[in-house]
């Protein structure tokens, strides 16, 4: 596991830092954010996708751990993400008209794909295969990316 340190060293810092934008984002935007139903729920969910990175990669970091304890770390915070990136989703669709579902289901899958790698990450690590470190990695990068488009609808798209 120490040949990971690095990395995720990195995305703890790299998440912390896009969580901060996208607070600066909603901060400076409040008002027209507000004014659309789905768009809340979106910057919320982008903050829990980045926090997770965060807090996945910090635990990930405590010395001389077993594949089966990042394993369970993984699960429940994992878990976590996944059942709350679910709830905004459903909430979001409720909120959304019919004629933008489909572009909304479209968001709703990436969603999924950035988080559901981690439960299948945790079930490797708990049978004590190295190979979730990458279905960690994975989920880091689909939550990076997904994050970093939301926050340019928060901060650049709203005032079009």
């Amino acid at each position: 596991m120490n040949e990971w340190h690095d990395l995720f060293v990195a995305t703890a810092g790299a998440s912390a830092a896009l969580t901060g934008l996208i607070f600066v984002g909603v901060s400076i935007n409040l008002s027209r954010i507000l004014a659309y139903p789905k768009l809340p729920s979106r910057a919320l969910l982008s903050l829990i996708l980045l926090s997770t990175i965060l807090i996945v990669s910090v635990l990930l970091l405590i010395p001389h751990q077993k594949n089966f304890v990042a394993g369970i770390q993984v699960l429940l915070v994992g878990s976590c993400c996944w059942i709350a990136s679910s709830i905004i989703g459903i909430s979001i669709t409720s909120k959304t008209d019919k004629q933008y579902r489909k572009a909304n289901f479209i968001t709703m899958l990436i969603d999924q794909l950035a988080t559901f790698p981690y439960i299948i990450a945790a079930i490797l690590l708990l049978l004590n295969n190295e190979q979730g470190f990458y279905f960690v990695v994975a989920a880091f990068v689909i939550s990076i990316v997904k994050s970093i488009i939301d926050a340019w609808v928060l901060l650049i798209e709203i005032n079009r």
